[in-house]
């Protein structure tokens, strides 16, 4: 497996975005797009627990893709516990696809969409938390969209890789899921890793990183922190795409789980097998 690093750039305008990474399909790292978001000196640990401490969030840890009746469950907890579990120290619990501003919309003058690109869904900002060395195992956004991570306080570590490099990721049927171990890589197990080709990077507080539509990634807090996603469309055809996707993992992948278990499991883990080594 091969990680390249991914490009930093600052000052870019509409045209250039469009025509350097939006058209092409590349992610780039963006050091100045928040600068001017409030957020970036308001947003602590301290301001969402004084503030948002008693809303109740959905939590996950590492069991959230284990097969069985626990396959994608959430466990609800209020919001100040959960940071209290994750600030001082490492914690595999993590908060993600968090629509705070449904409770708390005045958080939404804390920040701005960009003008860099058009599309944007205003109705659907997310927030992800995570304690440090959580990580948000390999997988692509279900609904296809340019996503732009920008990232609070601390660091995150991020890894990328495009739709070629599917079956060598041994992509799981039904899913946006791999299940492969990027830290240590098991190349007697899945020999054709060696043969997968990314990207990587290390932002910071108030730095971007565009995801583009279809790209896998990897996400790791190598502190605890937390982030703010925000998605656009710009292609009709990663709508359809979309409804694709959500339809395969709301009734074939959740609904064969609840009817075979692990052996569900272990069929999607064949099938990732055999297409990777068709090469």
């Amino acid at each position: 497996m091969q990680l390249k690093e991914i490009e930093r750039r600052s000052g870019l305008t509409k045209e250039i975005f469009k025509k350097e990474y939006l058209d092409p399909n590349i992610p780039v790292v963006i050091t100045d797009l928040a600068k001017e978001w409030p957020g970036l000196d308001k947003w602590s640990w301290e301001f969402f627990k004084n503030e948002y401490g008693d809303l109740k969030v959905p939590m996950v840890d590492k069991t959230f893709h284990k097969p069985g009746p626990g396959y994608m469950v959430k466990h609800i907890i209020p919001f100040r516990e959960y940071i209290e579990s994750i600030e001082h120290g490492p914690s595999d619990m993590r908060l993600f696809l968090f629509n705070i501003f449904q409770a708390a919309p005045e958080l939404r003058d804390d920040f701005k969409f960009p003008e860099i690109m058009d599309g944007f869904v205003k109705s659907l900002p997310f927030m992800f938390f995570g304690g440090q060395g959580s990580i948000t195992p390999l997988h692509y956004d279900i609904d296809c969209p340019s996503n732009f991570l920008t990232h609070f306080v601390t660091r995150k570590r991020i890894v990328l890789f495009d739709q070629a490099q599917s079956k060598y990721l041994y992509h799981h049927p039904f899913t946006v899921q791999s299940h492969m171990d990027i830290n240590n890589p098991d190349y007697e197990q899945y020999p054709a890793l060696r043969k997968a080709v990314g990207y990587e990077a290390i932002i910071g507080h108030g730095e971007t990183i565009y995801i583009p539509p279809h790209w896998w990634h990897y996400i790791e807090y190598v502190d605890s922190g937390f982030s703010l996603a925000l998605r656009a469309h710009n292609k009709l055809s990663n709508k359809f795409v979309a409804v694709k996707n959500l339809v395969q993992h709301s009734l074939i992948d959740k609904g064969m789980n609840n009817i075979l278990g692990t052996k569900w499991q272990n069929w999607k883990r064949r099938v990732a097998f055999e297409r990777a080594e068709r090469d």
